[in-house]
């Protein structure tokens, strides 16, 4: 549950900016999920299922929804127009503070989707959410997150990483953040 100091997410929401439309996924999303995300680079650096079928694509539908409804997380589809999803950005309320995540669908890759994405979804943590900061956490062996943080402006904070098993292997996080812009 979300504490009165911290506003719901609305029941539906679509952000635009940076040539994207961050929206809701729908029903029509589930056969384009598994290209997306049944991938070994997704299933190694996320803790999305692998592998990612159409079962899989209808849970992660409904992990959105039920997410949503807690007030925990929002997960859109990344597009171009609001169509077709070429990814997907998350934004995740914890008591460390607010995370983002992406996951680019691997033919959709190079074209700069995840920054701009992580880009558009910061500024609406920072405007609607009042968030003072917003973190990745990320493996410093993922070169491309860490190419994505760098580029969106983030700073690798000189905390404890965050250690784990996920999917039968051990991962170390670092936490990058960014500011609230003149915070």
């Amino acid at each position: 549950m979300t504490s009165s100091a911290t506003p719901p997410f609305p029941e539906h929401l679509e952000l635009s900016g940076e040539g994207l439309v961050l929206r809701d996924w729908r029903e029509e999303d589930v056969p384009a999920m598994p290209a997306l995300f049944d991938h070994p680079d997704i299933a190694y650096w996320t803790p999305i299922v692998s592998p990612f079928d159409d079962e899989a694509a209808r849970n992660r539908l409904g992990t959105a929804r039920r997410l949503r409804a807690e007030g925990t997380a929002v997960l859109l589809a990344i597009t171009l127009d609001g169509a077709a999803p070429l990814g997907e950005v998350m934004l995740r309320r914890s008591p460390e503070g607010t995370e983002l995540g992406y996951a680019v669908g691997p033919a959709h890759r190079g074209q700069g989707l995840a920054g701009r994405a992580v880009r558009v979804m910061a500024a609406y943590a920072f405007a609607e959410l009042g968030a003072d900061r917003v973190i990745l956490e990320l493996e410093a062996e993922n070169a491309a997150s860490v190419a994505v943080a760098t580029a969106t402006g983030f700073r690798l904070l000189g905390v404890p990483l965050i250690e784990g098993e996920e999917k039968g292997r051990p991962f170390a996080l670092q936490t990058w953040a960014l500011d609230r812009p003149g915070a």
